[in-house]
């Protein structure tokens, strides 16, 4: 492990130092987008605004023979689209695949200073994300990139998550992490071939042998984005959930999102258009939450002492709850502009 002065110094002799802070940025959906396809490239300047980021896939779902006009792909949109105030985020290949390296290369060489976020699949130690943050390193100084590209990794494996905290103190590059339950449901060799999401069969039984009994479906992921978000929280990361693989079922992709927000998830992916409404609404905070919390905060302006409102005791733990919620309505306010008056800003 690093000394704590040398966590911060630059790897590579004219390389930019690394972040001391994330940027403050709302990421409530990763938009995919296959930037092999023209059809949908050609849609990215309009869809940029609609979300909050938009990421080029390289990786899973991308055909063997289209790898390298998706890479070609993303560059020109990258180059092509003025992305605002919209994150613009890539998922590179595996480590272990023979497109990894052009990836990097080509991708910082053409666009570095456009690019936010390299996404990492199946990282399971942080010896993936030190290689990451070396590689980068050398061709941000290469290409005299001014700002650090940061890192996100995915949970795929049991081995990522057996080490996850350990991956989320890797570099200070580090901006967050997603649950990719597909490919971790095979690594624990779950039996089921969903993507993400629960399972009928995953429940439990309410009390009463012999009798017709209560049942209750419950989430397999609780554990791991439970975990995932503790890892984040500690290193001042970003935990977010991954993909919901039936588009055909909005209402248990938007339960399955809400669980990952009520349990501290900046956000989630968006695979279809239909998901980018329910993540907007979903990791947007309630306006009567929010209203709530404005209260806490304006009954204890320093968040100290405690005080009663509406029947309820709040205290220093509940105004620092209050604070949570008012600062990502007023993120949100700032981006979408019809959640202003919903949030009196």
């Amino acid at each position: 492990m690093k000394a704590p002065r040398k966590f911060f110094e630059p790897l590579a002799i004219g390389a930019p130092a690394p972040l001391r802070d994330l940027p403050a940025r709302l990421e409530r959906m990763i938009h995919f987008v296959p930037p092999h396809n023209e059809k949908v490239r050609a849609k990215v300047a309009e869809l940029a605004p609609q979300v909050d980021v938009v990421l080029g896939n390289l990786e899973d779902a991308i055909p063997i023979e289209s790898k390298e006009a998706a890479r070609e792909g993303f560059i020109a949109m990258a180059k092509a689209v003025d992305f605002g105030a919209t994150g613009l985020w890539v998922r590179v290949n595996a480590l272990n695949s023979p497109w990894l390296l052009d990836d990097l290369a080509r991708i910082v060489g053409e666009v570095g200073d456009k690019l936010d976020v390299v996404m990492v699949p199946k990282v399971e130690g942080p010896w993936d994300i030190h290689f990451i943050d070396q590689y980068l390193a050398l061709l941000e100084a290469r290409h005299r990139v001014a700002k650090p590209i940061l890192v996100h990794a995915i949970l795929e494996t049991a081995e990522g998550v057996n080490n996850v905290t350990a991956i989320a103190a890797a570099s200070p590059r580090m901006q967050g992490m997603s649950l990719g339950p597909a490919d971790l449901a095979a690594s624990r060799a779950m039996k089921t071939t969903r993507v993400g999401g629960g399972h009928p069969d995953y429940r439990v039984l309410g009390d009463g042998a012999g009798a017709a009994r209560a049942s209750a479906q419950q989430d397999p992921w609780h554990y791991t984005i439970a975990r995932m978000v503790d890892a984040c929280a500690a290193n001042g990361l970003k935990p977010f959930y991954g993909p919901f693989g039936d588009f055909s079922d909005p209402e248990a992709c938007e339960a399955q999102f809400r669980n990952a927000f009520l349990l501290g998830c900046a956000g989630a992916w968006s695979l279809h258009p239909n998901q980018i409404a329910i993540a907007k609404r979903v990791f947007s905070p309630d306006p009567a939450e929010v209203a709530f919390a404005k209260k806490i905060l304006a009954a204890m302006p320093d968040g100290s002492g405690a005080v009663m409102i509406d029947g309820k005791m709040q205290d220093d733990a509940t105004w620092k709850q209050a604070r949570v919620i008012v600062d990502l309505a007023r993120q949100v306010a700032a981006k979408d502009k019809d959640f202003a008056p919903l949030y009196g800003f």
